[in-house]
């Protein structure tokens, strides 16, 4: 099981407390992920990707293990401890400002 950590403004709109959890079948990519937390809560396509091309949100970054992924590839393997649920996929709101 995958683990993936939503912001407030995510959770709400997928009516979720705390984190998701989700089975992947295959490789554990930024894709995969993200193909099955849209499957699973439709009402969150287009709030994490451009419903077109597919392209993360600019206000939105994505970290595991301390690292940021937001740059990665979408088809990158994500981190051993987040395949394996030992860490959750932290998909975090930016903040703008200066």
């Amino acid at each position: 099981m995958i683990r993936v950590e939503l912001p407030a403004h995510l959770r709400t709109l997928a009516s979720v407390n705390g984190e998701v959890t989700l089975d992947i079948k295959g490789q554990v990519t930024q894709r995969a992920v993200l193909d099955a937390l849209e499957e699973r809560y439709p009402m969150l396509q287009g709030a994490i990707r451009d419903h077109v091309t597919q392209i993360r949100r600019p206000f939105l970054r994505f970290f595991a293990c301390q690292e940021d992924l937001s740059q990665d590839s979408p088809d990158a393997l994500l981190p051993e401890q987040v395949a394996t649920g030992k860490e959750p996929l932290l998909i975090i709101g930016a903040i703008a400002g200066g």
